[in-house]
């Protein structure tokens, strides 16, 4: 029997108008529990893999200063505990439940989507043509994307253009954090001479994730919402939108984009 995938589960489907019966890949999506110290913070719905990561991740961009992830002591699935002495588990201002296509769409009030970071000064710059090429770069590392459709992916690149990590997941903050997350175990944080990609559109939510890692340059294959353009307008992140291999939007500190045309 054929193996699936990590990510993916097999599913029966009928092709219409042919009426034929096949079977069919799709993205997983199940929820995960994050427990920081013993207490549940956020369930966040995610494709598993990578799931430290993502739990990492998501303690970094709250504030919540981690130390390690593993799993929970009494092996429960769908769990992942985090050790982060001294955190302030009053910051984090979600409900239990968090969808996975926005992760800001539980925070309890305005004053808890406010970002507590410093402007991003790297010098780093980035050719034309570099950032023109990423999206075909990173679809060289998304399997589960090819065999399903159904995935967001967020990739990491230098600055000449090699990628350096890619996580796919049926969130697009989950991929994000799984990369912050994996930067985290590597001691490679801060990320101020990396660029990111993102699959999809580029959200405040995700802006937000990207200053905290300090990340100078953030590409996206989508379009940005105004209030992800006013984040990296405030905090000198170069944003850049609708990227292709022919051209792509700078919105936000051009000065790090190297106009090679």
């Amino acid at each position: 029997m054929e193996a699936v995938p990590h990510g993916t589960s097999r599913a029966t489907v009928t092709r219409l108008p042919e009426g034929v019966a096949e079977t069919d890949r799709l993205a997983v999506e199940e929820p995960l529990e994050i427990r920081v110290d013993g207490t549940a913070v956020a369930v966040t719905m995610r494709t598993p893999g990578h799931d430290e990561e993502l739990a990492l991740g998501f303690c970094l961009t709250e504030g919540l200063h981690p130390a390690a992830a593993h799993p929970s002591a009494d092996l429960a699935a769908n769990v992942v505990e985090v050790d982060a002495p001294g955190a302030d588990l009053a910051t984090v201002q979600r409900s239990f439940y968090t969808s996975s296509s926005c992760g800001v769409c539980g925070k309890g009030a305005l004053e808890a989507v406010a970002v507590d970071a410093a402007r991003v000064d790297s010098d780093l710059t980035v050719p034309f043509d570099v950032v023109a090429s990423l999206p075909g770069r990173l679809r060289s590392g998304q399997p589960a994307f090819d065999l399903t459709g159904g995935l967001h992916a967020t990739g990491l690149f230098t600055a000449d253009g090699e990628l350096r990590c890619v996580r796919e997941d049926v969130g697009r903050h989950n991929a994000l954090d799984k990369i912050i997350g994996a930067q985290f175990n590597e001691d490679a944080l801060p990320l101020h001479d990396k660029v990111v990609l993102l699959s999809g559109r580029a959200s405040f939510e995700l802006l937000q994730k990207a200053l905290v890692a300090r990340i100078p340059v953030i590409a996206a294959v989508g379009a940005p919402s105004s209030l992800a353009v006013s984040l990296a307008q405030e905090f000198n992140v170069t944003l850049c939108g609708f990227v292709r291999g022919d051209g792509f939007n700078v919105y936000t500190a051009p000065q790090r984009i190297e106009a090679s045309r």
